[in-house]
């Protein structure tokens, strides 16, 4: 089961990043864990320089941005 973790306060791009992993974990037939991490205190753990931030199984993979539903994809894989 992969965990992905999603980095942000609730901006409208956190929230876009939450729905297109979810949904690129659901295209790929993988089980995961989605949790959306809020609290600033946890954020700065990752020593993440912006959000929203994506992590996978505990390692950064994405900073700042939104990326594709492909580049989720195969970012997905491979972990």
């Amino acid at each position: 089961m992969r965990k992905l973790q999603i980095l942000g306060t609730g901006c409208p791009s956190c929230h876009r990043l939450a729905e297109l992993a979810a949904q690129a974990a659901t295209e790929l037939h993988v089980e995961f864990e989605l949790e959306k991490v809020s609290d600033i205190d946890r954020i700065l753990a990752f020593d993440v320089p912006g959000t929203p931030a994506l992590v996978i199984d505990g390692e950064v993979r994405v900073v700042g941005r939104v990326p594709s539903l492909r580049e989720l994809k195969d970012m997905i894989n491979s972990v």
